[in-house]
């Protein structure tokens, strides 16, 4: 039987300041969130962030909690249940968060106890990173390294430019765009400090020592995220018929003093103000669910600072959440990903 673990990030478990506290801790004290010596990470993390930053983002997540509680979680339970549906007698599906709840070791504790003889594995993060893609596998591989009887695993690879996917980011965009008519469009992807993308050049002289260094995907660059952001945006930008110029890529949601990849899309929202752009569209193609970062971080925040900046209006896209063409696409994907054709055993 056919076991399907989908992961993603995590979230607070209530938009209180002691419930952010707890998640940020154990978020950030993934040394492949925070890549520095484990002291200083200590310091940083005990001194500087967690003393203020939690009743920060407990008013952020509070301004978009639900009566059902987080939106990721509410999002990523509506595609557990799809995706289940879709797949049919004879696969168990489970949800599981790389840091809150559901945890991990629960889930694959539940696949096992169901009767599941092999394993997909499925991180829900379209371009690959390490402190998104890379922590979540190194939990999971950790959890099943402690069971007597290792399952078989298979991986979900990054699939930031499968036609399924692309498509179902199309579907959910194409009516924004035709109901705003927008000056521009942005496609705004969860940024990275620079090292973390420097660490993914097989060649060790390619990332970022040209502004085209992510015009194409090749080998010295094909694990770079900043490139397959890029590659996501050029085929969303053909899938849409967006003419070159009407569209541009930039990376949110930068923390502390090190540089993070660029273009920043708080800088770029004034940029395009200063223009004369009036109306933007907003894409967040690095997100599968909405979640803090696209219903707080743009939806709001952006919003509020391109208006101030001089623009009429900014929408924002909604994300893939639990629609029907992610949820083909992704069952797609899981099916390929399995060995196609993965079909319900008797």
């Amino acid at each position: 039987m056919l076991g399907v673990l989908l992961l993603n990030l995590g979230t607070p478990e209530a938009p209180t300041a002691p419930a952010v506290r707890r998640y940020l801790r154990e978020f950030l004290s993934d040394p492949r969130v925070i890549d520095i010596h484990p002291v200083a990470r200590t310091l940083l993390l005990e001194l500087v962030i967690l003393p203020t930053r939690p009743s920060k983002s407990a008013a952020a997540y509070a301004k978009v909690w639900t009566d059902q509680g987080s939106p990721l979680l509410t999002f990523s339970r509506a595609l557990e249940g799809k995706v289940r549906e879709a797949l049919g007698p004879g696969h168990l599906v489970e949800l599981a968060m790389r840091y809150g709840r559901p945890p991990i070791a629960d889930a694959l504790a539940r696949l096992r106890e169901g009767g599941a003889t092999r394993l997909v594995v499925a991180p829900l993060y379209p371009q690959y990173s390490s402190a998104a893609t890379g922590s979540s596998l190194e939990a999971v591989f950790a959890a099943l390294s402690r069971q007597h009887v290792v399952t078989p695993v298979q991986v979900l690879p990054p699939f930031y430019d499968d036609p399924g996917f692309i498509a179902a980011f199309a579907a959910v965009g194409a009516p924004v765009l035709a109901r705003e008519h927008p000056d521009h469009v942005l496609f705004s992807f969860h940024g990275l400090p620079e090292r973390h993308v420097k660490a993914s050049d097989h060649s060790g002289r390619t990332c970022l020592r040209s502004a085209g260094c992510c015009d194409a995907i090749g080998l010295a660059n094909r694990d770079c995220y900043r490139a397959q952001c890029f590659a996501t945006a050029r085929a969303l930008a053909v899938r849409l018929g967006l003419r070159p110029g009407a569209w541009s890529v930039c990376f949110q949601s930068r923390l502390g003093r090190t540089p993070w990849i660029k273009p920043y899309t708080d800088l770029r929202l004034d940029e395009l103000a200063r223009e004369g752009k009036r109306r933007l569209v907003v894409f967040c193609p690095a997100f599968v669910a909405d979640c803090l970062e696209t219903l707080e971080e743009i939806g709001l925040r952006a919003s509020e600072q391109f208006t101030a900046a001089g623009g009429e209006r900014l929408a924002l896209v909604p994300s893939l959440n639990a629609t029907g063409p992610w949820v083909e696409a992704l069952v797609e994907l899981l099916r390929r990903t399995a060995g196609a054709p993965a079909r319900p055993v008797a």
